[in-house]
């Protein structure tokens, strides 16, 4: 069955760390009494986000929902060890009672690596080497590794031991060749971040990664499509309930890099049925939707409503139309596919 969740960097806004945490409590309560299949928490190390440490984020979870698979969205990998991260993922696993998923990155930001000792001009090494290892761990029990950036290992088995055999490993990638060519040659799902231009434009990287897994013998090739996502009753509230968010978010990363983030004529361009964002009403969101389907055949979406200072009850809204009207008209399109 087609799968649906939902991400969040658990941005600020202009609330305190404490009152972001329970708001982020209450989202993935909420989305597992509405039946979403997962609910995944970024990493940040920035004044603007909330959570720096997403197993910790997700133990908090695991203790109030019963269902929902809870998965990092993203674990900056290059920058940890891999053997901590197996460790905390495992720690959640059993926590959860076998609901814990790893979604691997190399992150949108840069802040981690000075922050623990690591140097940029390492960055493709670094997570290259360090995928490697959280691979084996998660797949295998004794682990045997060496490189330049991950510790010497023989025979090493890390515990505790997951529920889950193996424990789930995603990659997260922005749309590069070689970052999918990497997913697919570790035999491992990929999940793919769409935040700007026109979604077509990422179907090679999709059909890329099926012909670069038609080689294994197993798994098949799980495809996880990422995109912000805003519902409101009608078009013209979810757009306008939107764009301060969105604006907001995109012109101070703008500010940051040097890019300009557009304005509103460029974020209704983004809202049209071509565009990155699915924003708009649920029948609108249901036909783009369906039609990203036909055209990646993925197994799974991962929606980011919880954006900027979107008001905490709009948020829940979106996710409740979510659940409601639009995944179980998503899914009935997906069977007759």
């Amino acid at each position: 069955m087609l799968q649906f969740g939902l991400s969040t960097f658990a941005d600020l806004g202009d609330l305190s760390p404490r009152q972001r945490f329970q708001n982020l409590l209450e989202e993935g309560r909420k989305a597992d009494e509405l039946g979403f299949d997962v609910f995944a928490v970024g990493e940040h190390h920035r004044a603007d986000y909330a959570v720096s440490s997403p197993p910790v984020a997700l133990a908090a979870l695991a203790a109030i929902t019963q269902n929902i698979r809870l998965s990092s969205a993203v674990m900056v990998l290059s920058s940890d060890d891999p053997v901590r991260v197996f460790e905390q993922f495992a720690t959640l696993d059993n926590i959860s009672n076998g609901r814990a998923e790893i979604m691997a990155g190399r992150g949108s930001f840069i802040e981690s690596f000075p922050l623990f000792g690591y140097n940029l001009q390492d960055y493709e090494t670094l997570f290259a080497e360090k995928l490697d290892l959280l691979a084996s761990l998660c797949r295998q029990e004794a682990v045997s590794v060496s490189g330049k950036h991950v510790q010497p290992l023989q025979d090493v088995t890390v515990y505790p031991r997951p529920v889950q055999q193996p424990l789930p490993l995603w990659v997260a990638v922005g749309g590069t060749p070689q970052s999918v060519v990497r997913a697919a040659r570790y035999n491992l799902p990929l999940t793919l971040a769409i935040i700007g231009g026109r979604w077509a434009q990422f179907v090679p990287f999709v059909a890329l990664y099926k012909a670069q897994m038609a080689g294994h013998d197993h798994g098949g090739a799980q495809i996880c499509i990422n995109q912000h996502c805003y519902i409101a009753e009608d078009s013209q509230s979810a757009a306008d309930d939107f764009y301060p968010a969105h604006h907001g978010v995109f012109s101070r990363i703008g500010q940051e890099r040097g890019w300009s983030p557009g304005g509103r004529s460029e974020y209704d361009t983004a809202l049209r049925p071509a565009g990155h964002l699915l924003v708009g009403s649920p029948q609108q969101v249901i036909d783009q939707l369906c039609a990203e389907y036909d055209a990646f055949g993925n197994t799974r979406f991962l929606l980011q409503t919880s954006i900027g200072n979107l008001p905490h009850k709009k948020v829940l809204r979106s996710m409740e139309l979510l659940a409601t009207k639009v995944i179980p008209a998503v899914r009935e399109y997906a069977k007759g596919g």
